[in-house]
């Protein structure tokens, strides 16, 4: 991920409500225009979803189906943004009158208030959304620099990251994991099933540094070590990468590792490589080597997305400045430091000293701060593609 703004950064690292620079809708025609032809959208969603044929096509009314509570979101806020200003105007006007005066400023003060937080939202609302955001994801996490304590701390961030699945109501499973000698994980894939998992994860891609007094160390030194992280979005079937059989090479082989007799005495586990890119996946937690080849498959199918994805980010990030980033693996993007009990995002300047309580999954704060960001550079992209 790359950086974003100065103004933006202060503002997160605060730990406030982002202080966004509002484009007030009053002095902006062009997203008055934009909120009022989700009113009319609405009426043709609600045709669409009342015909026998569209009910009937399950796959598109799920589609429309989606469409329209987006769009109902996004019409009834600016409904009540278009009442409140009523009711300021009406206000404004009982101000000449002594008796009203008191009880008209009320209301002034409150609809001001409320058309301001409407404001926002609604040019939140009205920002691009990523169709991959919906989806379900891979996480990835791979020991880097460190040895045997880049594997500890692999296991950790899994565990951090599983105990925040479960706050979320996230179901996550195993694809494949490679164990090492003193516990934790040289590598560890994970598939995670829920609402919004990619657009919530995706910025977590990148490089996790760990300073701490590993449980090797005897003298108390503090030492350095990284893993990395990547979320691929899970991609949708009907419209997935197609790849050319001729291009797979697929191996079978014994899976390791925990599992019973069945499985050591099988060539259940597959690996998958991809040969003209080189990309490589494999599975081993099914008795099943179907099953473990479908969800290998899988995998690699997202991988080949992502480094399409990744290409085009740093595509985009050559043209201009101020992206959060790419989710490349080799930027480093957040330090963990035990003894002081910090955690650093360095894209954002965002400090937090409650290390132990997100690596017990409380990554809540770490992540809204993230997307506030994020909105940020497009709240600012925005504007700027206005015309004054």
């Amino acid at each position: 991920m790359a950086h974003i703004g100065r103004r933006s950064r202060r503002v997160v690292a605060l730990g406030g409500a982002p202080l966004f620079l509002l484009v007030a809708l009053t002095v902006k025609p062009f997203l008055r225009h934009q909120l009022e032809r989700y009113a009319q959208r609405l009426g043709e969603l609600d045709f669409l979803l009342s015909r026998e044929d569209i009910m009937s096509d399950m796959a598109q009314y799920r589609v429309i189906s989606r469409e329209h509570a987006e769009v109902t979101q996004i019409a009834g806020r600016y409904a009540r943004y278009q009442q409140r200003e009523a009711d300021l105007a009406g206000a404004r006007e009982m101000l000449d009158d002594p008796d009203m005066a008191e009880m008209a400023q009320e209301e002034i003060t409150g609809a001001e208030e409320e058309l301001r937080k409407l404001d926002d939202e609604l040019q939140r609302l009205l920002l691009p959304k990523d169709p991959d955001d919906a989806r379900n994801a891979f996480l990835e996490i791979r020991a880097g620099t460190g040895g045997d304590e880049s594997a500890l701390f692999a296991g950790d961030l899994l565990r951090m990251y599983t105990r925040y699945f479960e706050r979320a109501g996230w179901r996550c499973e195993v694809v494949s994991e490679s164990q090492s000698e003193l516990g934790g994980y040289k590598e560890v894939v994970v598939r995670v099933v829920g609402d919004d998992v990619f657009g919530q994860l995706r910025f977590e891609s990148g490089g996790h540094r760990v300073q701490r007094v590993p449980a090797t160390e005897t003298q108390g030194r503090i030492h350095t070590s990284a893993c990395t992280v990547a979320v691929l979005a899970e991609p949708d079937e009907t419209v997935a990468v197609q790849i050319n059989p001729a291009d797979l090479r697929i191996d079978t082989y014994r899976a390791s590792g925990a599992g019973g007799q069945h499985i050591n005495k099988t060539d259940s586990a597959v690996r998958i490589t991809h040969i003209p890119t080189g990309i490589v996946a494999e599975c081993q937690d099914d008795r099943s080597q179907h099953r473990n080849k479908a969800k290998a498959l899988q995998v690699l199918s997202a991988r080949i997305q992502e480094k399409d994805r990744s290409e085009r980010a740093a595509k985009d990030a050559a043209l201009r400045k101020g992206l959060i980033g790419s989710g490349d693996r080799s930027d480093r993007i957040r330090t963990y430091n035990f003894p002081q009990g910090r955690l650093t995002d360095h894209r954002i300047n965002l400090t937090l000293y409650k290390l132990q309580s997100i690596m017990e999954g409380d990554l809540g704060d770490v992540l809204a701060a993230l997307q506030a960001a994020r909105e940020a550079e497009q709240l600012a992209e925005l504007e700027s593609s206005l015309p004054a």
